[in-house]
């Protein structure tokens, strides 16, 4: 029932933003989120998801909790299996490319900015039981 619910609660988040070019879709103000649409890996149909971002030097910061999921959420398995991925933040659209953290640099900002920005998110990692997966979405050149 619960993996259920949080598809049906996708669908509908993923409406809204669509349909309100993201005014709607947080929840709050101090949120920030975007839509990913990225070809499924095993199926190559475009699938989209509201997820929570922070802005940094280097790009969009992206974080795989799956609310606790002792598996890594698909959004972010369909990520790493695509080149590119259309990221909606408002009405605007842009192209972008993962790279996914790893070592020293994901536990860095894993700890100083995703847990400093929001310490409740630990909770999901400690539910979870596994390393949260952590990207940075940078803009296709040219």
């Amino acid at each position: 029932m619960g993996k259920r619910m949080l598809r049906v609660g996708n669908r509908i988040g993923v409406w809204l933003y669509k349909t309100s070019d993201g005014r709607v879709g947080s929840g709050s103000k101090d949120v920030l989120v975007l839509m990913l649409t990225t070809p499924g890996r095993r199926t190559g149909v475009p699938r989209s998801t509201c997820v929570r971002y922070l802005e940094t030097a280097d790009g969009l910061l992206v974080w795989g909790t799956g609310s606790g999921s002792r598996h890594d959420p698909d959004w972010f398995c369909n990520l790493r299996a695509a080149d590119s991925t259309d990221v909606q933040i408002g009405a605007e659209h842009t192209q972008m490319r993962m790279r996914e953290l790893t070592g020293a640099e994901r536990g860095t900002i894993w700890t100083d900015v995703i847990l400093r920005e929001d310490p409740g998110i630990g909770r999901f990692a400690t539910k979870a039981r596994r390393t949260i997966p952590v990207a940075v979405l940078e803009p296709l050149e040219g």
